[in-house]
C-alpha cells in the first residue's frame, strides 16, 4: 500500500497527479493540516449575512402579501445565494491545501445536518450554517459545535424548534384563552438525542425526549412571523413567553429553571455522556476506516473523546494514529460528492461553476440536501447500486473533456489511485488505440477510482 495515496484519498479528498511523491511523512502531513484558521472559508462571492437577511425578509413579505411575482423573484434570489454558497464550498474542497480538514468539515456538517428539501427558507441559510457553525468549531469542543448548531436559524427552522411552545408557557395560555392550540414540537429534541449525541441506543426514553423538548422551548428565531420586521433578523432568540417554566429531568439529571442556560446545560451534559463518546467514535471510524467499524478502533477513539472532554482536535489526531485506517485490507466506497471532487482534483481542476455544482443532483447527493436528519449514508450499501454507478459513468465522460491539454497522458492518473497488482487499469490507460478522453472517462468510472 502507498501510504501517501492513502493519506490523500482516505483522509483527504483525492490525490492530484504528482502529489503523493511530495509527501514523505503521510501521518505528519495530515496532522499539520489541523489548524483552526485553515478551516475558514473566505471568498469574495460568498453571500453576506445582510444579503441573506434581505432575501428572507423579502420572501416573508411576499408571502404575507400573497404576491406571486414577488414570491417568484424571492425564490430566484434564494437559489442564487444557495448556488454561490455551493460553488464556494466545493471550490474550497477542490483547492484546499488542507484536504483532511475539509473532509472533517464535510463529516461534521453531515452529522449535524440541515436540509433544504421541503424547507425553502433554508436555501440561503444552509451554506451559512456550515460556514459559521461547523467550520469555526471543527477542531474545538464538540459541545461548542452542538450549541452553535442548536442556536443557528437553519437548525431551529429545519427541525421546527422555532415553533415549539411550552404547554404551560405564557404564550400557550394566551393562545388557549383565544381558542387556539399551540404546542410542543419534539423534532429537534429527538434528533439531538438520537442522531447528534447519545445515539438511538444511548439509554434515553420517550419521556426524556419530551422533557428535553420542554427545556428547549423558547429557543426560536427572531426575524420570522411578527418579528420579521426587526432589523438584523433572523437570529437566535430566547423567548421567555414560549418557554415551559419549571424544572425538568433528562436521562436522570434534574435541571432547575434557568431560562436559556437550562438548555445550554442539558446540551453540554448530553455531549459529555459515555454513550455519546461511543456513538460518535463509531460514526467516525465508520467514515475513516470501514463500513463495519472495528471495535478496537471505536474503543480507541471513544477513549480520546471522553478523556479530552470532546476535544475534536485530539480526536482528529487520534484518527490519523489508528493503524486500522492504514490497513490495506480496509477500504471505503466514495460517496458521490467525494468521487466528484476526487475526479476534478485528479484532472487538475481549480474552479467549479454553477452548472458543475448542479450535477451533484444527478448523483443523488446535492449540496446540503440529505433526505432525512440522519444525513447522507456512509456505506457501500447506500451508493454502490447500478443506477448510481451508471450516473458516475455518464458524468465521467463529461469530466474527461476537462483534461489539461491535448498532450495529457492518461496513464498519469495512475499516480492518483491505489491499485491491486492484477488491476487492468494500467493497461487500459496506456492503450493508444483508445482515445485519450475515453481512457480518462473509463478510469474515473472504473472500479479502482470508486474507492478511497
Amino acid at each position: 500500500m502507498n501510504k501517501s495515496l492513502r493519506a490523500l484519498n482516505r483522509f483527504g479528498l483525492g490525490a492530484r497527479i504528482g502529489e503523493a511523491e511530495k509527501i514523505p511523512d503521510p501521518r505528519g502531513w495530515l496532522k499539520q493540516q489541523l489548524r483552526p484558521e485553515a478551516a475558514k472559508l473566505e471568498k469574495p462571492a460568498i453571500p453576506t449575512f445582510e444579503q441573506i437577511i434581505a432575501v428572507l425578509q423579502e420572501t416573508q413579505k411576499a408571502q404575507r402579501e400573497r404576491d406571486r411575482e414577488a414570491q417568484r423573484l424571492a425564490r430566484r434570489r434564494s437559489r442564487e445565494l444557495f448556488e454561490k454558497e455551493s460553488v464556494a464550498a466545493l471550490e474550497q474542497r477542490l483547492t484546499s491545501a488542507s484536504p483532511f480538514l475539509e473532509r472533517l468539515v464535510c463529516f461534521w456538517s453531515n452529522h449535524l445536518c440541515v436540509s433544504i428539501q421541503g424547507k425553502p427558507a433554508l436555501l440561503p441559510l444552509a451554506g451559512h450554517y456550515e460556514r459559521t457553525v461547523i467550520r469555526p468549531h471543527v477542531l474545538s469542543r464538540f459541545s461548542d459545535m452542538v450549541l452553535a448548531s442548536a442556536k443557528h436559524p437553519a437548525m431551529l427552522l429545519y427541525l421546527d424548534n422555532a415553533r415549539s411552545i411550552g404547554p404551560k408557557s405564557l404564550a400557550a395560555r394566551r393562545a388557549g384563552r383565544r381558542g387556539r392550540q399551540r404546542g410542543l414540537n419534539e423534532n429537534y429534541a429527538r434528533e439531538l438525542l438520537e442522531l447528534h449525541t447519545v445515539g438511538v441506543n444511548g439509554g434515553y426514553q420517550q419521556e426524556d425526549v419530551e422533557q428535553l423538548a420542554m427545556i428547549l422551548t423558547g429557543w426560536t428565531v427572531a426575524g420570522f412571523g411578527r418579528a420579521s420586521r426587526r432589523p438584523g433578523a433572523p437570529k437566535f432568540e430566547f423567548s421567555p413567553l414560549l418557554h415551559e417554566p419549571g424544572a425538568k429531568t433528562v436521562m436522570g439529571t434534574r435541571y432547575s429553571e434557568a431560562g436559556v442556560s437550562q438548555g445550554e446545560k442539558a446540551i453540554r451534559d448530553l455531549c459529555s455522556k459515555a454513550s455519546t463518546s461511543h456513538y460518535l467514535a463509531t460514526q467516525l471510524v465508520r467514515h475513516f476506516v470501514a463500513d463495519e467499524p472495528p471495535p478496537e478502533a471505536v474503543q480507541a477513539i471513544s477513549r480520546v473523546f471522553a478523556s479530552s472532554g470532546g476535544d475534536l482536535l485530539q480526536v482528529s489526531r487520534a484518527l490519523v494514529d489508528l493503524d486500522t485506517a492504514w490497513d490495506p485490507v480496509q477500504r471505503k466506497f466514495r460517496r458521490p460528492q467525494d468521487w466528484f471532487i476526487a475526479s476534478l482534483r485528479a484532472l487538475g481542476a481549480t474552479r467549479i461553476n454553477g452548472r458543475l455544482a448542479q450535477v451533484l443532483r444527478s448523483l443523488r447527493q446535492p449540496m446540503w440536501a440529505p433526505p432525512s436528519p440522519k444525513g447522507f449514508g456512509d456505506t457501500l450499501r447506500e451508493w454502490g447500486d447500478p443506477d448510481s454507478l451508471m450516473n458516475r459513468a455518464e458524468l465521467a465522460r463529461t469530466l474527461a473533456r476537462r483534461i489539461p491539454t491535448p498532450s495529457f497522458a492518461p496513464s498519469r492518473l495512475l499516480e492518483t489511485m491505489e491499485l491491486e497488482k492484477t488491476d487492468p487499469t494500467p493497461a487500459l490507460l496506456s492503450d493508444p488505440s483508445v482515445a485519450a478522453e475515453e481512457r480518462v472517462a473509463l478510469a474515473l468510472a472504473g472500479p479502482a477510482f470508486q474507492w478511497r
